[in-house]
């Protein structure tokens, strides 16, 4: 896993207050792939309160809104599973 792009990933989450996230470089498995040259491919899993009351397409954009500017250039796919605490 790039440790500077978790790091970020990390960091740019924190917003969220999450009380656990996993983050995992997929990259290796799109090795090929078109955008496996610019930009990894990472899974996360977080549980936030933040998530409470939120469908999947609301969770998504406050995670694409934390993580802003990774998605054009250090990240080239996300795959996202967000849960609020009781969902858990």
């Amino acid at each position: 896993m790039s440790a500077e792009t978790a790091a970020l990933l990390s960091e740019r989450l924190s917003v969220l207050d999450p009380q656990s996230l996993a983050i995992e470089d997929e990259s290796h498995l799109h090795a090929g792939h078109a955008g496996a040259k610019e930009g990894g491919h990472y899974k996360i899993t977080i549980v936030a309160t933040a998530f409470a009351g939120q469908n999947t397409v609301k969770r998504h954009r406050l995670i694409h809104a934390a993580v802003g500017d990774l998605m054009r250039g250090r990240i080239h796919a996300l795959s996202i599973r967000a849960f609020s605490p009781d969902e858990v």
